[in-house]
């Protein structure tokens, strides 16, 4: 494709394209921001506050440790086991120096899944939370981990602060269960015995693997997406002068609730970092009475979060009390954003919402909503078709496929050449999603092509049906699929968490007809507590199809 009719629309400050060869790797990449932004707050955790200083010599101790007391030489994979806390970005850091390979884990993993990806990743070492560490002693003997570093919650607070909180953690609210592992070794003494070690720098390149970045990808298998040092730093190019239209330098105070083992999570704070911006991480979310006194006290300049979470503030009765006077920017990701959703955040924080559309496969960004909030422009270098299942383009309104190039994709996944071949067509990468350009090269994301529901020969989109329901007074949460039902034909299907104990099938039916086309309306609505959720809050469509 030789034609980006988007480019055009760019603000004036904003590049047609990168510069790939700027960075020689994610660690020269932040040696730059260390240097550059030294003595102000990098990230905070529970009230403590480490600057760029700190983050550097801290990672540079842990990298230490991993050179001079351990068997792992540079390309090993390492895995991360944390919730959001300081020891993450910390041992990231100090992975990346080593020369080693990341995996990112989600703490809640079951013993199963931590055994399938460990094994798949063919990981040598972990660092892992003590509350999780009796799942590891479950599955340790079927995996390759030699190296086993435990943290405890509040090892970076203080010798006090911590001491009480690990003991109130372990002894009062007994949330450690009883564990037996061989050989391991403290975050702190990891950190203690480093400090006092010789860092030997390494020689990465950035075609070099940075992250085996775990997904479901386009066809629900799991597998690791190789991401390389450049991916990861031409993402952020991409991003720098898109955040620079609302945010500056130096100023910035950033909270991040999104987990740091999900790639939006991770991604942002090495996006904020390029911008010397405090970020805030978010240890549990999910408890959002904590969470709203924590937006209180941190007065963020800038919010990166998800439509769920969105929806979960905006429903609590002292969100709707808290002035976020200083807010500049919300950054919506991970999910597609209900226009419901967006409006009532406008109104009611005064601040913008940028939504952002990636793929962990794209480090993750690939569009944002910068110019219009309704359309998505493609990031500078990034070059974005719609076609059919042939790979052929479709014509400009008409719905097809979204298939994507750019310096941010990667080129394969972890051992698994056939998944990888069947990820790209004609040289470009297929995303799932179903999108339609206009004339001017804006991208509208549909929905995901395997969620798609035929009515009767009519292409029907969960999306539409959600935000369409999003909008009753008495819904809190929705989620749409298709069914088999007894004609055998494809039926649609809602699943709804009440907002209001009163609301009734019927409503929703003739709530649905007076605002769709008769073949839209669900012929079957199921009301529950909850809904199925991915880590970071994206309903799981697959599990409500049971």
């Amino acid at each position: 494709m030789t034609q980006r009719p988007w480019v055009q629309h760019y603000p004036a400050s904003i590049p047609d394209t990168i510069d790939t060869s700027r960075y020689r790797s994610l660690v020269h990449f932040m040696e730059e921001i260390f240097a550059q932004y030294q003595n102000l707050p990098m990230c905070e955790n529970m009230g403590k506050v480490l600057t760029f200083h700190a983050m550097d010599k801290l990672s540079k101790s842990f990298a230490a440790y991993i050179q001079q007391y351990t068997n792992l030489p540079v390309g090993s994979h390492v895995a991360i086991q944390l919730p959001n806390l300081l020891q993450y970005p910390i041992a990231v850091l100090g992975m990346l120096r080593a020369g080693l390979v990341v995996v990112n884990m989600n703490p809640q993993y079951t013993p199963s899944e931590m055994a399938y990806q460990l094994k798949d990743a063919g990981v040598r070492a972990i660092v892992i939370l003590e509350n999780f560490a009796h799942k590891l002693a479950e599955i340790l003997p079927d995996t390759s981990i030699q190296t086993i570093i435990v943290t405890r919650v509040g090892d970076m607070l203080g010798s006090i602060k911590g001491k009480v909180l690990n003991f109130a953690i372990k002894h009062i609210k007994k949330l450690v269960p009883a564990y037996s592992l061989p050989h391991t070794i403290s975050f702190k003494e990891v950190l203690a015995k480093g400090k006092k070690a010789i860092f030997r720098p390494v020689g990465l390149q950035s075609s070099d693997t940075a992250f085996l970045q775990y997904t479901g990808g386009t066809t629900g298998v799991s597998k690791g997406a190789i991401l390389s040092h450049g991916n990861l730093t031409a993402n952020f190019q991409q991003l720098e002068p898109v955040m620079r239209l609302f945010l500056k330098e130096k100023e910035e105070r950033t909270m991040i609730p999104l987990p740091l083992y999900h790639i939006l999570g991770l991604g942002s704070l090495f996006a904020m970092a390029k911008l010397g911006a405090k970020c805030s991480l978010i240890t549990n979310p999910r408890d959002i009475p904590r969470f709203i006194k924590e937006l209180k006290k941190r007065k963020p300049t800038c919010l990166i979060g998800i439509n769920t979470l969105f929806e979960k503030l905006l429903a609590h009765k002292n969100f709707k009390k808290l002035k976020l006077t200083a807010l500049k920017l919300t950054i919506a990701g991970g999910m597609k954003t209900q226009e419901n959703v967006k409006n009532q955040w406008e109104n009611l924080t005064g601040s913008k919402l940028m939504e952002g559309y990636g793929l962990t496969e794209c480090s993750p960004g690939i569009s944002t909503d910068m110019i219009n909030g309704i359309h998505h422009m493609p990031l500078p270098g990034t070059f974005v078709i719609v076609a059919d299942e042939t790979g052929k383009e479709v014509p400009y309104g008409t719905p097809g496929e979204l298939l994507i190039k750019g310096p941010q994709l990667t080129q394969a996944y972890w051992q698994k050449p056939a998944e990888t071949a069947g990820a790209f067509i004609n040289g470009w990468f297929k995303t799932g999603d179903i999108a339609t350009m206009d004339a001017n090269g804006f991208v509208s994301i549909v929905d995901r092509k395997k969620d798609m529901i035929n009515i009767s020969g009519f292409n029907v989109y969960p999306n539409e049906i959600e935000q369409t329901l999003i909008g009753h007074p008495k819904v809190l949460e929705v989620g749409a699929i298709g069914i088999t039902d007894v004609t055998l034909k494809e039926a649609i299907k809602v699943f709804i968490v009440k907002k209001d104990a009163t609301l009734t099938a019927e409503e929703i039916i003739a709530y649905c007809k007076a605002k769709m086309t008769l073949y839209k309306v669900p012929k079957y609505v199921e009301f529950c507590n909850s809904l199925p959720k991915s880590p970071i809050g994206k309903v799981l469509r697959r599990l409500l199809k049971g």
